[in-house]
């Protein structure tokens, strides 16, 4: 759940609805849609009641309860001081999965016989969450057409275009007295009703909407698990903590393991990203290893299913290459764009790499590790080949004109820049993901002396992990203001500016202990940190903008990496100071982080600004107090 601006959110088992304060859905695009949504597809873009002939007066808003499933708001038609209301209606919306029910509940205020008029306006766009948060792009659709039929207790909206199909059913109980079609639109209804209510009686409707997406089948449950007790005492941070775990069993979706199994996964976000990422899943995934280290193995296992097995420029797949993330929807279907499973990442692959080992070293378990070694050297195969660390000696990419220009976790467009604006030209090195890939080779190197018995393979990624390393240090790093290049550019040239990534570089290892060590207090100087976060670039530099997605903004995920590799090098005050920041920021919304936070400074503001596209609840930003507490207790600071 989540509350923002004048919307109400309800999240459950890959479906979720977004509701106006009187729990209305008015078809809203842009920035903050609103509708029922399933598999990347609106399946209502319409839900308006009426009472008495007029839109409600809204008594009480929607609020959600504690599961973030349903919520509740009182209603009632036009009153005044002398003749007030007739009748109350209290109004109650729930999500399971794939299926928004609502029970309305009429209450009389009358010693006399009352009759409610009642209609509920009703559309379903079908439209893909590619065309809502598009700005000005306009997806062809030939042939497409939606359609509207009465059934025996509701409607029925369909959409079919060519053998893609959709529907949205609504089940109302009691049936409404008259269905009409609303001039000039294609599938929109208006359903009426006539509820006659007692002296002080009451009466009671209840509608059932089920989405029911192309190719549909079960959507399994997410069992809601049993969130561990983090901490004896209510501080802060075991707050924020426990409101990610929550908000974590919310983002679960099901997907399939590389057996061919459910595995039950954290999605990215909402509203935009709620599927399985590669990158953002495995950090989420990697945060909450000594929570929840099923999380790992379910992710892990997804991610060998998808893994890519074959070249299609379009998508990015490349044999061995873990998957950036995959959609369902009807774009993606008729490949107008590139997600059905989009390759797009330079460090997914590694990053899969060092989850498999950290789990193992987290449980001891073999298993996992035993399953997915062919998965495994088949990532290690594509660092090397297709990943670019033997023709151009570190991991790059090639910007994507019809997907994404960047492709490491800050993959806006202007991103990755020069000290001077200048965005840099590819393929593209990025500094985090070379620790990422030496992270990868050592644990993988670990994997195979310890679990597959091959101390020949382990040997050679030993070796190609201390050869990296070195030109690493000889390459990106900068003497003159002592801190790591952003990246070098497709003509080896160092991307100048100074970015948070070098905090990445801490968590890895692949710098050694002095450096690391004066990287880590500079992150901690003011330019950097915002008192309440390291931003995404030190201010004062030409392209640093507070509101700039990834030039100046806070991002918590980054600063949990960041703590992380604050802890392998031993800084404990900077550690401390770094988490009280983000705990601050967390308990002024909530003790849930957001995505992302504006870059102002702390001393500027009595709360963090908030980043004005930020999703919430987003995965890696619910796992990051963990990450915080991991951090801690790694320095004895807990």
């Amino acid at each position: 759940m989540t509350e923002a601006g004048e919307q109400i959110q309800l999240v459950r088992d890959a479906t979720f609805v977004r509701l106006g304060r009187n729990g209305d859905i008015q078809g809203v695009s842009g920035r903050a849609p609103d509708g029922l949504f399933l598999n990347d597809a609106r399946h209502l873009s319409r839900w308006r009641l009426t009472v008495d002939g007029n839109a409600p007066t809204t008594l009480t808003p929607s609020r959600t309860a504690e599961n973030g499933d349903t919520s509740t708001c009182v209603l009632t038609p036009a009153g005044t001081r002398d003749e007030p209301p007739a009748y109350a209606v209290f109004r109650e919306q729930t999500l399971t999965a794939g299926t928004f029910t609502e029970h309305l509940r009429f209450v009389s205020n009358r010693p006399e016989p009352v009759t409610a008029e009642l209609a509920l306006s009703v559309d379903a766009d079908f439209a893909d969450l590619f065309e809502l948060r598009a700005d000005d792009r306009h997806f062809a659709k030939p042939d497409a057409v939606r359609s509207g039929h009465t059934t025996d207790d509701g409607i029925r909206l369909e959409y079919r275009r060519g053998k893609w199909q959709a529907r949205t059913t609504v089940s109302c109980r009691p049936a409404p007295e008259v269905v009409e079609e609303a001039p000039g639109e294609q599938s929109s209804r208006t359903l009426r009703w006539r509820l006659r209510l007692e002296p002080h009686a009451e009466a009671e409707l209840h509608l059932t909407v089920r989405a029911q997406p192309h190719g549909s089948r079960h959507i399994p449950h997410a069992e809601r698990i049993e969130r561990p007790q983090l901490a004896d005492s209510a501080d802060d941070l075991m707050r924020a903590a426990d409101q990610g775990l929550a908000d974590l069993d919310l983002l679960t979706i099901a997907a399939t393991g590389v057996d061919g199994q459910d595995v039950f996964v954290p999605a990215a976000g909402i509203p935009w990203f709620l599927t399985l990422f590669g990158r953002d899943s495995l950090i989420t995934s990697y945060f909450l290893l000594p929570h929840r280290p099923e999380t790992a193995a379910a992710t892990l296992s997804a991610l060998a299913a998808t893994q890519g097995q074959r070249h299609d420029p379009f998508s990015g797949e490349q044999p061995g290459r873990i998957v950036h993330e995959t959609r369902r929807g009807e774009l993606a279907h008729f490949r107008q764009v590139p997600y059905g499973r989009y390759y797009g990442t330079v460090d997914a692959t590694p990053l899969f790499l060092v989850l498999l080992h950290a789990h193992y070293e987290a449980t001891g378990d073999r298993s996992l590790a035993v399953r997915l070694e062919l998965h495994a050297r088949q990532a290690v195969d594509w660092m090397l080949t297709d990943g670019g660390l033997d023709s151009h000696g570190y991991l790059v990419y090639t910007p994507d004109p019809n997907g994404l220009i960047n492709q490491n976790w800050k993959d806006s467009a202007d991103a990755i820049c020069f000290s001077d604006g200048t965005p840099a030209e590819g393929p593209i090195a990025v500094s985090e993901v070379q620790g990422y890939a030496y992270d990868a080779l050592i644990r993988t190197a670990r994997l195979a002396h310890d679990v597959w018995a091959d101390e020949t393979y382990a040997a050679r990624l030993r070796d190609l992990a201390g050869r990296l390393r070195d030109r690493f240090l000889r390459d990106f790093w900068m003497p003159g203001v002592e801190f790591p290049a952003l990246a070098l550019d497709g003509a080896g040239r160092q991307v100048d500016v100074l970015a948070s990534d070098a905090g990445h570089l801490l968590w890895s290892g692949i710098l050694d202990e002095d450096r690391g060590r004066r990287v880590g207090r500079r992150l901690l100087e003011p330019d950097f940190f915002s008192g309440w976060a390291i931003r995404t670039l030190a201010s004062g530099q030409k392209p640093y903008h507070p509101l700039s997605y990834h030039r100046g903004s806070a991002w918590p995920h980054d600063n949990g990496l960041i703590a992380l590799g604050l802890a392998r090098h031993g800084l404990l005050e900077e550690v401390r100071r770094l988490s009280e920041g983000l705990t601050a920021a967390a308990a002024r919304y909530g003790y849930r982080l957001p995505e992302v936070l504006a870059g102002y400074d702390r001393s500027a503001t009595a709360s963090p600004v908030p980043y004005p596209h930020s999703c919430s609840p987003q995965a890696w930003a619910a796992a990051t107090p963990l990450a915080l507490r991991t951090a801690l207790g790694q320095v004895g600071a807990l």
